[in-house]
C-alpha cells in the first residue's frame, strides 16, 4: 500500500516525490546553486510542520552544495500546498565540508579514482591489471583530516577488488592502499601506499548452491485466513488497542509518530515521537586501512537514502502491507523506496500460562505482536530495524545487525591481535555499534518526569531481621546535568516516565519504564579521536528538554566539524529544569563485536535493542481482554485429535 502521490495526509506523512521535486526546482532557480549543484537530503522541519497548515505546504529544510564555490547553505522551505506552489523562505550558509556524503556523490568519487594514473598503477603492482573490477567506497575522514588540506571537503577510500562482475568485492580488501579524496573536486589528493600484501585469493560466495548441497527444509507457511489483523489508511496504523502514524526523514530513516494505546474508551497518548537518531561505529584496529574507520552513518551518510526495498515473502512473512516513500538524492532528483516499510503481525509464543494443579486446567494466551520494520544497507553491513508492540502494552525496538563484515587484508603469517582471521589473507577487526535513539516522550499527558530506579539491600537491621529485604529506590532527575545515566544490570538499573496529569486506582501517578539491555564500553584511550567523536556513547541514557532545535544526539552536522562540538553531551550544559518537562530521551544501545569465522562471507543476524513497557500506566493486566485462543492444528500424524487449548 503506498501513500498517494502528490498528496498530503496528517502533517508528518513522509514527503512525497511530487513535493520534494516541486521544493527542489525553487531552490535550482537562485543563482547560489551554480551550474552543477549536490545536495545532501530534505525533511521536514517537524516542530513548524505540526503546527502549520498542511493546505498551505509543509516546512522543510533541504542541504544544496556549489562544489564549485566550495559553498553550502541549509535552506528552509515550504512544499506546494492547495493554496500556493512551493517557495523558498531562508538560506543559511554553512561550512561547506559539513553535509554528509550521498551515494551519488560516492558512485562518483569510485569512478573519478578508478582513472586516477596513481591508483591504477599501485593495483597493477598488486597483479589488478583490470580497474574496473575495483570497488572504491569513500569513507568519512572526521578527525583525521591531513593538516596540508585543511578546509578542503574530503574523504578517504577503502579499495576492494572483484574477480569478476558479479563477486562478491567485500571479500577481497586490497591491503595497504589509502587514496585520500577531494569531495568537491573529485579527485584523488593523496595515496598512501603501505606495502603490497596478497590478495586474498578465497571467494566470498554467500548465494544457495556456493559451498555444497542444499540441505533439506520443511516448508513453513504463515496463513491468516481472515486477513491481517491492522488497518492502514494513508500513513496512519491502528491495531487492536495501538495507533500510531509512520514518518520518514533523510536522516533517521523509518520515525514512528503519537504512539497511543486505547484503553477502554480513551486513546491514552505514551511516545509522541520515536526514531533512531544516530549510528556510530568505531573499528577498534590500528592496521593502515582500519585505523580510520569510525562513521556516524546517520550524521555521515543518511538513513533514508541508504533504505532498502523489502522482499515480499524475503523480509517479512503473513499477511504484509507495504509503504513506499521517497527522497531527495544526490543530484538533485526526487526517488522513490518501493516497500520501504514493512507492516506485518507475528505470534511471539506464550503471552501468559498457567496450570492449576488441584484441578489439573491449563490456561494460556498466545501473544502477539506487531512489527514495524525496514533495512538500511551501509556498504557492507545491513541493518534492520524492528518496531515490535505488544498486547500487553510494551513496545521494544529490536535491532538486527547483518550483512557483510568489514576486513582488513593481512599478510601471509600475520596473526591479527586487534581482529579474527576469518579467510586467507583476510581478518576481521574488532568493532562496536552504538545506536542512539531519540524518544519524545508523553505519557499520559506532554509533560512528564523522569526517575532512576535501582534495587538495594534493605539498610536498616530493625526492617531487615532476615537479611533478605531487598527495597526498590527511585530518584528523581530534576534537571539535564543530572541526566546522563549509566546501566548497572548489578542493581536492576531502569528509568521510569511518569505523567504529571493522571494517577492509577492506586494513587499513583501512571508511568513507562525504559530499559536499555545491550550495551557496550567503548574500547579507545582517552583524547582519541574515536573517544573524542561521539561522546554520547559514555552513557546509556540521556534526557533533555524538548527543543526544536535539538534534533539529533550528535549534532545537526557533524561530517569532519570539530570533534564533540555539538550533541546532546552539549545540550545539557544548559541545565534546564526536567521538573516537569516535555521529556526526549536519548537512549544509546551498543554491541562490542568480537568477529567469528562462522559469520563470513555473511553473517547471521545478531539481535540487539531496548523495551519501554507499562510501569502503573495500567490498572492490572491489560491483555485481560484476549479473546480465549483458538486451538492450533499440526500435521496428522504428529498431533493428538483432541490436543486443545483452554
Amino acid at each position: 500500500m503506498t501513500a498517494r502521490e502528490g498528496t498530503v495526509g496528517a502533517w508528518s506523512d513522509p514527503l512525497t516525490a511530487a513535493e520534494i521535486a516541486e521544493v527542489v526546482g525553487v531552490v535550482r532557480a537562485d543563482p547560489r546553486c551554480g551550474a552543477a549543484p549536490r545536495f545532501w537530503g530534505i525533511a521536514l522541519d517537524e516542530p513548524r510542520a505540526r503546527a502549520f497548515a498542511t493546505a498551505s505546504g509543509r516546512p522543510v529544510r533541504l542541504v544544496v552544495m556549489n562544489p564549485a564555490a566550495r559553498a553550502a547553505w541549509e535552506v528552509s522551505a515550504r512544499t506546494p500546498g492547495t493554496t500556493g506552489p512551493a517557495v523558498v523562505t531562508g538560506w543559511r550558509e554553512i561550512d561547506s565540508r559539513r553535509p554528509g556524503i550521498s551515494s551519488d556523490e560516492a558512485r562518483a568519487v569510485a569512478q573519478a579514482c578508478r582513472e586516477d594514473e596513481r591508483l591504477r598503477a599501485a593495483l597493477a603492482r598488486r597483479g589488478i591489471d583490470d580497474p574496473s573490477l575495483v570497488w572504491i567506497d569513500p569513507e568519512s575522514i572526521t578527525g583525521f583530516e591531513p593538516e596540508r588540506f585543511a578546509g578542503r571537503r574530503l574523504a578517504w577510500g577503502t579499495v576492494w577488488h572483484r574477480e569478476k562482475e558479479d563477486d562478491n568485492g567485500y571479500a577481497r580488501p586490497v591491503a595497504g592502499l589509502v587514496p585520500v579524496i577531494d569531495l568537491e573536486a573529485l579527485a584523488i589528493v593523496d595515496l598512501e601506499d603501505h606495502g603490497v600484501q596478497p590478495v586474498p585469493p578465497e571467494p566470498g560466495h554467500y548465494r544457495a548452491g556456493s559451498w555444497g548441497p542444499e540441505r533439506a527444509v520443511a516448508r513453513l507457511d504463515v496463513v491468516q485466513p481472515d486477513g491481517p489483523g491492522f488497518q492502514v489508511d494513508g500513513y496512519t496504523v491502528t491495531w487492536q488497542n495501538w495507533s500510531f502514524r509512520i514518518g520518514f526523514t533523510h536522516r533517521e530513516g523509518l520515525v514512528l509518530h503519537d504512539v497511543r494505546y486505547r484503553d477502554g474508551d480513551v486513546d491514552r497518548p505514551i511516545v509522541k515521537r520515536a526514531a533512531v537518531s544516530e549510528m556510530y561505529v568505531p573499528y577498534l584496529d590500528g592496521d593502515p586501512t582500519a585505523y580510520r574507520k569510525n562513521f556516524f552513518d546517520w550524521g555521515e551518510y543518511g538513513a533514508g537514502p541508504l533504505t532498502a526495498s523489502l522482499a515480499l515473502g524475503c523480509d517479512c512473512l503473513g499477511e504484509i502491507r507495504y509503504l513506499d516513500t521517497a527522497f531527495l538524492d544526490g543530484h538533485g532528483r526526487a526517488r522513490t523506496i518501493e516497500n520501504a516499510v514493512c507492516l506485518h503481525e507475528e505470534d511471539h509464543s506464550v503471552l501468559w500460562k498457567h496450570v492449576n494443579t488441584r484441578t489439573g486446567e491449563a490456561d494460556v494466551q498466545r501473544s502477539r505482536r506487531l512489527v514495524v520494520s525496514s533495512f538500511a544497507t551501509v556498504s557492507n553491513y545491513d541493518y534492520g530495524f524492528y518496531w515490535h508492540l505488544y498486547q500487553d502494552g510494551a513496545v521494544e525496538l529490536e535491532i538486527k545487525l547483518t550483512g557483510i563484515m568489514s576486513v582488513c587484508g593481512t599478510g601471509p603469517d600475520a596473526a591479527p591481535r586487534n581482529g579474527r582471521v576469518v579467510a586467507p589473507h583476510v581478518q576481521a577487526p574488532n568493532h562496536q555499534h552504538y545506536f542512539g535513539l531519540r524518544l519524545d516522550m508523553g505519557v499520559d499527558g506532554p509533560r512528564n518526569r523522569l526517575y532512576e530506579v535501582h534495587a538495594e539491600v534493605e539498610p536498616d537491621p530493625a526492617l531487615n531481621p532476615y537479611g533478605n529485604a531487598c527495597r526498590t529506590v527511585r530518584t528523581p532527575i530534576v534537571s539535564e546535568s543530572a541526566a546522563a545515566r549509566k546501566v548497572d544490570p548489578r542493581r536492576a538499573v531502569h528509568w521510569l516516565v511518569e505523567s504529571t496529569d493522571r494517577v492509577n486506582r492506586f494513587g499513583d501517578p501512571t508511568a513507562y519504564r525504559v530499559s536499555v539491555t545491550d550495551t557496550a564500553t567503548l574500547y579507545a584511550l582517552p583524547g582519541s579521536v574515536v573517544e573524542r567523536k561521539a561522546p554520547f556513547v559514555s552513557r546509556q541514557l540521556w534526557a533533555t528538554r524538548s527543543d526544536p532545535e535539538e534534533r539529533f544526539i550528535a549534532g545537526e552536522y557533524p561530517n569532519q566539524g570539530p570533534l564533540g562540538e555539538d550533541g546532546v553531551h552539549v545540550w545539557q550544559r544548559a541545565d534546564r529544569s526536567l521538573d516537569p518537562a516535555e521529556l526526549v530521551l536519548w537512549p544509546v544501545v551498543g554491541v562490542h563485536h568480537m568477529p567469528r569465522p562462522e559469520e563470513w562471507p555473511i553473517m547471521p543476524v545478531h539481535r540487539i535493542g531496548m523495551r519501554i513497557e507499562p510501569d502503573g500506566f495500567f490498572d492490572r493486566n491489560p491483555a485481560l481482554d484476549l479473546p480465549a485462543p483458538v486451538p492450533a492444528h499440526c500435521a496428522a500424524d504428529h498431533c493428538a485429535p483432541d490436543d486443545r487449548c483452554h
